[in-house]
């Protein structure tokens, strides 16, 4: 089928795709009942002395086309499209795809990845390696050389190693320790110096290097916890709201928005179906098909040795889904929320049950919707204004020293705003330094307590957007912004600026870098306008922004390419899902959003996907030590003549 009838026949489908509910068992999460399924018809393809590790067991979605047919059909047909499960399982040194049919408890398709990076890293793999340092005598002797004697002190973490330029590469990790004795935030206490090389595959220490010593940073003054911290924290305010939405499995209702709440082991939360109910035209409308994190790039940028490599890809080295938290009702969200359980297969594929995974609640923070005063109208004075509460769908991910907490909110108005939060403990380095008169040389970060720099790093957010403006079938827009001389000399006004519009017709023509031209951004609907004749749409609202700064020839940013715009358009297509790429671990940049792009596909009136980055810069301060206090930002999908009038009204 070419593009041109996919996109036909999308349309046709689309027209039904205002439909009152947005429940669809086929994009619910894999259960785990359908997740010990998966792991007893692999265990049996593969004989018992070559167990296979499961490092991602997820949902392989239906064709788009599918989904949204069987959403259009009423009543809907007998036989639903099947239910089935993407599993990458690693055996023998190599990395195996293979699609299970659960309705048939078979195996559809298998095949040996032959390219380059590795799988994801599960949480059983990564405590393993963890644990090897502390029986490992050489080790055990760097920590004597540094006064420490009590092994069952040490705490170790796993990093990823990236990729430099190397022809051959094995999943190797580094592991480097610290030293709790006196707080919980042995992130403080790094052993500085020492560092261990896990091979993965064979789970054994490779290699070791003990090259310096540091002084400890001390542990006085680290701990985070409500009930060491002297004076006494504040109290917790309490948080009350009362709930109005309604949740059927994994669908959300609340107000005129329906919408589906999904999860996967490496993105985390995502959003899909997401429809608006248009009293005007008393039907719901499409707004964003699927929204969801695809990659989280953390470089830190300090070239030492201990240091050059700690580049990281959260969702495609480590799992965003599978390092989500337990939330708390009251402190992590309303003591009236809702809340929905997560599961991911485990190192052996066992089901593994997050609990309190996602919170969903409604959140007025007493802020105004819309408002007016008209005090002009004699003997009277007109005061009209709404407050606004939305709908927030939260997740927490604690991927080793970050927690990363992500809402998706829903307005009455008919925005969708992402917002992220950094908090937890700052990647830090121990060092001789106490005062920054001492320091003659860069240190790549901020010296933010005696003996411990926090070094300096990005986080860039990119997120997968496919929109469905009204229909399937839709074009990026630039709006631009450019200055016009007044040619009338009998006006005193010189200038004055508008907006010219183009219509992105290729990839190329939508690779966007912000703030380089004053413009808005639309996803627009061609084929449909308002009464008065506008092209209906929603625009970006962009966030932070922090440009790459790395090197285009840098290993880090080639495998981070997806970062050197803002914003891409790309033609939707089922396998272009992760823009780093489906192997992550040891990659080398040959399948990301960049290489997709290069093909410079037509994007023009047809089922486009916009990837966004939103970026921090972070030069860490004091203030962020021991435990860094909430950095957010968040970006919004507002509707441009998407509606005759304000929806609210």
């Amino acid at each position: 089928m070419d593009a041109t009838m996919k996109v036909t026949l999308l349309s046709i489908v689309v027209l039904f795709w205002s439909f009152a509910e947005c429940s669809d068992p086929h994009l619910d999460p894999l259960t785990p009942s359908e997740i010990s399924r998966v792991q007893t018809i692999i265990q049996n393809e593969y004989p018992t002395n070559h167990k296979p590790t499961f490092n991602y067991v997820g949902l392989e979605e239906p064709d788009k086309l599918k989904i949204l047919s069987w959403q259009s059909s009423n009543p809907k047909p007998s036989s639903p499209p099947p239910r089935r499960a993407f599993v990458i399982v690693r055996s023998q040194k190599q990395s195996h795809e293979i699609i299970v049919d659960l309705s048939k408890r078979s195996i559809v398709s298998t095949k040996v990845y032959q390219g380059n990076g590795y799988p994801t890293l599960t949480l059983g793999e990564i405590e393993e390696a963890t644990q090897l340092p502390l029986t490992y005598e050489p080790f055990k002797k760097s920590l004597r050389k540094r006064g420490l004697d009590d092994v069952s002190q040490v705490q170790c973490i796993a990093f990823t190693l990236g990729w430099f330029g190397e022809a051959n590469t094995r999943r190797i990790v580094s592991i480097k320790c610290h030293y709790r004795n006196g707080t919980v935030n042995f992130h403080a206490r790094p052993v500085e110096g020492v560092e261990i090389f896990v091979d993965v595959d064979d789970m054994k220490i490779v290699g070791y290097n003990d090259r310096y010593v540091v002084a400890l940073p001390k542990a006085e003054g680290t701990d985070y916890r409500a009930s060491k911290p002297k004076p006494p924290s504040a109290p917790k305010p309490k948080q009350d709201h009362g709930p109005g939405f309604t949740i059927d499995g994994h669908s959300v209702s609340w107000g005129r928005w329906n919408f589906h709440v999904g999860y996967d082991s490496r993105a985390g939360a995502i959003i899909s179906l997401a429809s608006y109910y248009d009293v005007q035209k008393q039907k719901h409308r499409p707004v964003l098909y699927k929204g969801f994190i695809s990659e989280l790039f953390v470089p830190y940028q300090d070239p030492t040795e201990e240091w050059y490599y700690k580049t990281f890809f959260d969702s495609g080295e480590y799992g965003l889904g599978q390092f989500m938290s337990s939330l708390q009702p009251s402190i992590d969200c309303p003591s009236d929320a809702s809340f929905i359980d997560a599961y991911y297969a485990s190192s052996d594929g066992t089901p593994v049950e997050i609990p309190k995974a996602f919170c969903i609640f409604e959140k007025y923070a007493g802020d105004i919707m819309w408002r007016h005063t008209e005090a002009s109208i004699p003997n009277e004075l007109i005061t009209e204004t709404r407050s606004e509460k939305t709908l927030v769908v939260r997740t927490v991910s604690t991927v080793a020293n970050y927690d990363y907490i992500t809402d998706w909110e829903f307005t009455p108005s008919g925005s969708i705003k992402a917002m992220v939060g950094l908090t937890g403990i700052l990647a830090l380095k121990a060092t001789n330094y106490t005062n920054t008169e001492e320091i003659k040389k860069d240190i790549y970060g901020t010296l933010v307590a005696d003996n411990t720099i926090a070094v300096s790093h990005d986080h860039y957010f990119t997120y997968s957007l496919d929109l469905d403006v009204d229909g399937v079938a839709n074009s990026f827009m630039k709006s631009n912004f450019e200055t016009v001389r007044v040619k009338d000399r009998n006006i005193p006004r010189k200038s004055y600026w508008t907006v010219v519009s183009e219509t992105a017709k290729t990839e190329a023509d939508a690779r966007i870098k912000l703030g380089s031209k004053p413009s808005e951004l639309l996803v627009v609907n061609p084929n449909k306008k308002t009464k008065q004749g506008n092209k209906i749409g929603y625009r970006l609202l962009p966030g932070p922004m922090a440009q790459p700064l790395l090197l285009g020839d840098d290993p880090p940013q080639i495998r981070g390419a997806f970062t050197n715009y803002d914003v891409w358009v790309t033609p939707y297509n089922k396998s272009e899902k992760w823009v780093s790429g489906l192997y992550v671990d040891r990659s080398r940049g040959d399948d990301t959003l960049a290489v997709w792009s290069e093909r410079n596909r037509n994007i023009e009136n047809r089922d486009i996907v916009m990837w966004y980055t939103m970026g921090f810069r972070h030069v860490p301060c004091q203030e962020d030590f021991p435990v860094m206090p909430n950095l957010s930002g968040s970006f919004e999908l507002r509707p441009t003549n998407f509606f005759e009038s304000n929806p609210y009204l």
